[in-house]
């Protein structure tokens, strides 16, 4: 298993260049915006604006921290923050945040669809990661039943072939897990 802080990443622009993103992981290793079969990573919202564009992605974003809401021009708004479950859209759809309380800082799940699938599991205190969790990602502060502290925003990554399934914190996790097609 990894332990990865945000501290650790470095930022860089968002594919339209409208904010700052953190990216945590990518498959394959190396792979940009139009190569990746998986990404994820946080994102830092600061202002509102337009979200990036993703051709054939899916995707889940989940608020870590901050308030904002989400405008579809297919219709529909959506208020999201750090108690807001897990949002799943497709990465082609236009989408315009608006920053409530900010700077919001989400996390992204990404997959290339048909290639790959996720599935983005909010647990709450004491609740096991179920099977196939690839990834925990701390909402706030918690501990694992190990005694691992996790800050905010903090991710737990399996290693290739494992699983952390069953996995429990004393504070609210977010469970990843990534499936080839």
């Amino acid at each position: 298993m990894r332990l990865i802080r945000r501290s650790d990443l470095t930022a860089q622009p968002w594919k339209n260049g409208g904010g700052r993103t953190w990216e945590i992981a990518a498959y394959p290793d190396g792979a940009g915006f139009d190569t990746m079969l998986w990404r994820l990573s946080m994102a830092e919202v600061a202002a509102d604006g337009p979200f990036s564009a993703f051709a054939g992605i899916d995707r889940t974003l989940t608020v870590l921290s901050g308030k904002m809401e989400l405008d579809f021009a297919s219709g529909g708004l959506v208020a999201l923050d750090a108690a807001a479950p897990p949002l799943a859209f497709p990465g082609e759809a236009a989408v315009h945040a608006r920053v409530a309380e900010g700077p919001v800082i989400d996390l992204n799940v990404m997959t290339q669809r048909g290639a790959f699938g996720h599935c983005v599991t909010a647990l709450q205190t004491g609740e096991a990661a179920p099977k196939g969790t690839t990834l925990l990602i701390a909402r706030g502060e918690s501990t694992l039943d190990s005694g691992l502290a996790l800050a905010p925003g903090t991710v737990l990554r399996a290693d290739p072939q494992e699983d952390l399934a069953g996995l429990r914190g004393s504070g609210a996790l977010l469970a990843v897990g990534l499936q080839a097609r």
